[in-house]
């Protein structure tokens, strides 16, 4: 049974969490309720910012001839593949440098000059290693995406407090022990934020591949949009692309609960 203090700060707490997601609706609310007034009064140039309402039109154009789920699905799941691969590899290549300190000082200058490099400078060379296709597309958000979780998981290894390591290497505990047990338990909050940025990252380079080289996508029907002067579909287009962000955002969120939750 519960006390009376904490029934009144869960009831607190949970109407606390009501207010943050409602403000957050209001705010989106808001701004196309202004969005559209604006229009309307023809105080913006609507060729130029487009409307609410032609966003919508244009949704609707989009989901009537069936091109609408295919650009999503396409994006979605070149996203998928290029998160989870960068994930993967991340946490392995992060592994590495932790097990081996030798290896981490060699690699760390090498791991800061990728990270900062622009990476769609290599999209011509991508493009011809991969062929203009999803391949090239995946490569992109892996390069993106994969070094800037190297190094986030890494740092999380690194910020274990070594007293605790210490504290199990004085019980005789091995190399392979002190990682399952006390490293990757502790680093789960920097999992989840390592997630957090590798998805928006993978998406970023998942629509930058787009740009370059695909026939089918959000980031397609974006440049298409701009290339025809059709800023309804560019604005839609973005539209669609925050919607998705936002729902990859909340199944991490969701992810994260689950961990704390089972911790």
């Amino acid at each position: 049974m519960y006390s009376d203090e904490h029934k009144q700060y869960l009831k607190k707490h949970k109407r606390r969490n009501f207010l943050i997601r409602l403000t957050q609706i209001l705010i989106i609310v808001i701004f196309i309720i202004i969005w559209q007034l604006l229009a309307d009064f023809n105080l913006i140039n609507t060729f130029i910012t487009s409307t609410p309402k032609e966003v919508l039109n244009t949704i609707i154009e989009l989901n009537n001839s069936g091109d609408l789920w295919h650009h999503i699905w396409v994006t979605v799941y070149e996203t998928v593949i290029s998160f989870t691969l960068g994930t993967i590899i991340g946490i392995i290549i992060a592994t590495i440098l932790w097990w081996n300190n030798y290896i981490a000082k060699v690699m760390d200058p090498y791991l800061t000059i990728l990270n900062s490099l622009p990476k769609v400078a290599l999209g011509p060379i991508i493009i011809i290693w991969a062929g203009a296709g999803i391949n090239s597309i995946i490569l992109m958000a892996l390069l993106i995406s994969v070094i800037i979780t190297i190094i986030n998981i890494y740092q999380g290894f690194m910020e274990i407090d070594p007293n605790k390591i210490k504290l199990m290497q004085s019980f005789k505990a091995n190399k392979y022990q002190i990682y399952t047990k006390l490293i990757l338990p502790s680093s789960y909050p920097n999992f989840i934020s390592a997630l957090k940025i590798n998805v928006s990252m993978s998406l970023i380079g998942v629509i930058m591949g787009e740009f370059l080289v695909s026939k089918e996508g959000i980031g397609y029907l974006i440049m298409y949009g701009s290339q025809v002067f059709n800023l309804n579909l560019v604005i839609t287009g973005i539209f669609i692309l925050a919607i998705v962000s936002a729902i990859m955002y909340y199944i991490i969120l969701y992810i994260e609960k689950r961990l704390i939750k089972n911790g």
